[in-house]
């Protein structure tokens, strides 16, 4: 493998247009993306891999980009259509975005690992980015809430995140292997990025993964991570609730304590200048930039930024 790669750990929004940012900045084949698939799910009687498909469509130009999940200009009239059979409508899956799900579980059925079904998926789209799933064995991450455990759609979606979480764990991440690629991802590349996504249940699915997590500690790589929390507060998603209800500081330095002893690089934001001091108390080298990815633009910066940050480590 080519020792210029970057190697990132992603899921969710924040991740994808982290991605759009580096693409920008590195040319595609460069790129190795370790998604989460502990958010999976079945719809309907597919196979649905939100995170894996946001990447695929952000990078693709395709995504929604008033929701950043989904393809831009879809419409919904097959889950308008199955409430007529007594389907709820609490998963908004789109009529073209079925498609994904639809070739997606018709490849599973016939015995192709995950791992091909991306390269297939990412390949169809024209894309020259490496997508790997975190695992070819499935993991979902499940929420404890005061009443029970949930599925995480059905805590992000259904329930939008209005339970207090008590604690996480991934079913089946004990008998999961990490997929073909992704454990050389971690140790070749140049540099690998924890994408600004929830700690908990965007990274921390991958992490749970048996040798991921050992993989990235003993990496030689540049590790880097980029706060997804910024004045205290988060761009998008539950990760300021879930730091909060599982008793961490709901800020930049709080996202830092998470990733001691796998990070050299912590990415915050101008606006949390004050606790560059502190994060390197850890162990690990502060960058302070510009880090809220509102335009094209900014997004690039950011990029361009660690990219530089990177390339002048020795």
């Amino acid at each position: 493998m080519d020792r210029a790669m970057y190697t990132v750990l992603a899921g969710g929004v924040g991740a994808s247009r982290f991605l759009q940012g580096l693409a920008m900045a590195v040319p595609q084949h460069q790129i190795t993306v370790i998604s989460n698939t502990g958010d999976d799910l079945e719809f309907a009687g597919l196979h649905v891999s939100p995170d894996t498909d946001i990447v695929i469509y952000a990078l693709a130009g395709a995504v929604n980009p008033e929701t950043g999940w989904g393809l831009a200009g879809d419409t919904f009239h097959v889950v308008e259509a199955l409430q007529r059979f007594g389907y709820e409508r609490w998963f908004n899956l789109g009529d073209r975005d079925l498609a994904m799900a639809l070739h997606r579980t018709r490849r599973l059925r016939e015995g192709w690992a995950m791992h091909r079904v991306v390269a297939e998926l990412v390949a169809a789209w024209g894309l020259a980015v490496r997508i790997l799933p975190m695992s070819d064995d499935p993991v979902r991450t499940v929420v404890q809430g005061p009443e029970g455990d949930l599925p995480f759609q059905e805590y992000m979606v259904r329930l939008r995140t209005e339970v207090e979480v008590r604690g996480l764990r991934f079913a089946g991440a004990d008998a999961a292997r990490p997929a073909p690629g992704v454990l050389e991802a971690l140790r070749e590349a140049r540099a690998v990025i924890l994408a600004p996504s929830n700690p908990f249940v965007s990274i921390g699915p991958i992490l749970a993964v048996p040798g991921v997590r050992e993989a990235l500690g003993a990496s030689p790589a540049r590790r880097v991570a980029v706060s997804p929390i910024i004045a205290g507060q988060v761009v998008k998603g539950p990760a300021a609730k879930m730091l909060a209800s599982l008793g961490h500081e709901v800020s930049a330095l709080g996202v830092a304590r998470l990733y001691r002893g796998l990070v050299d690089l912590f990415v915050l934001d101008t606006a949390d200048a004050e606790l560059a001091p502190a994060v390197e108390e850890l162990g690990m080298r502060a960058l302070v930039t510009e880090t809220l990815m509102s335009t094209p633009e900014r997004k690039r910066a950011l990029a361009e930024a660690i990219v530089a940050a990177v390339e002048a480590a020795p």
